[in-house]
């Protein structure tokens, strides 16, 4: 579940460039020289706390060590609102220099991983694991999906060379090139990657039951299916019958998740979990 090192330095340094290119101005104008301060970060919400690595990486940035920090809490904990989850001593230049960098990558993760939590525990005793997708803020990729781990998620592809995946636009472009034996190429073409990379998983999307027909018996691990009712997934997994995994996605809700669980599918990916997560409430205040 743990960040890279290298992925922790190289984020805290690009936020940080664009907070302190030109200095803190406002610290410098107005700050007594070399005052300190003892300050807290607490949750204004109930969540899963997540981005503490980062934090610890923002301000230890800003002061080359000089700040003393203190957790209260672990990655990956539920806590209630008004809950402390670092403290922290030192130079007050240097805490606010890295406040507001530290309290952003809280609070987005924290998000993530707090709505992640919500849907693992909707489908928990069903069976099916819940996957995120691509669908994440460009460079933020490898935090977003730590996101995920932490609130108990598992991650899809994190780059197109992870594993094949063929969706509906690569299908379409197979029809165009072999209509009618469409899905006969893709099963050749997938006994050739086979061969080539015999540890890559081959997945293919399938919009409606006739293409599930197709694809059933094709060469593939895994089949996506796209955007169906539950009764249109409960009858994809009575037609596969076990010869492949299955995987549902589209139209995912906290709401209709238990019962797309319930269907029989292995897995149920979620764009929401990276693209549409509210951020979770924290802020940081000087103690008297």
């Amino acid at each position: 579940m743990e960040l890279l090192g290298e992925e922790i330095r190289e984020a805290v340094r690009r936020a940080l460039q664009e907070d302190l290119s030109q200095g803190d101005v406002t610290s410098s104008a107005f700050l007594p020289e070399g005052i300190a301060c003892r300050a807290e970060i607490s949750a204004k919400e109930k969540g899963v706390v997540c981005g503490l690595p980062l934090a610890q990486g923002v301000f230890g940035e800003v002061s080359g060590g000089d700040l003393h920090l203190e957790w209260t809490c672990a990655e990956g904990d539920a806590i209630e609102a008004g809950t402390t989850v670092l403290s922290l001593s030192g130079p007050a230049a240097e805490v606010l220099a890295g406040e507001r960098t530290a309290l952003n990558f809280l609070q987005h993760l924290s998000g993530i991983a707090s709505l992640t939590r919500a849907f693992v525990e909707t489908i928990d005793g069903t069976g099916a694991r819940l996957l995120d997708t691509r669908k994440t803020l460009p460079g933020l990729r490898s935090l977003e999906k730590y996101a995920v781990r932490c609130g108990g998620g598992s991650n899809h592809r994190f780059s197109l060379g992870d594993h094949v995946l063929l969706k509906d636009n690569h299908l379409a472009l197979l029809k165009m090139a072999f209509p009618g034996s469409w899905a006969k190429e893709l099963g050749l073409r997938a006994e050739r990657i086979r061969r080539l990379r015999p540890l890559a998983r081959i997945e293919a999307e399938a919009q409606n039951l006739a293409e599930v027909t197709a694809l059933r018996a094709l060469p593939l691990d895994l089949l996506l299916l796209d955007n169906m009712s539950v009764e249109e997934l409960r009858r994809a997994v009575d037609l596969v019958g076990g010869r492949m995994r299955l995987e549902a996605s589209g139209g995912v809700t906290l709401e209709n998740i238990r019962a797309i669980a319930d269907t029989g599918v292995d897995f149920i990916s979620v764009g929401a979990l990276t693209h549409s997560a509210k951020a979770m409430d924290f802020s940081l205040g000087i103690i008297a």
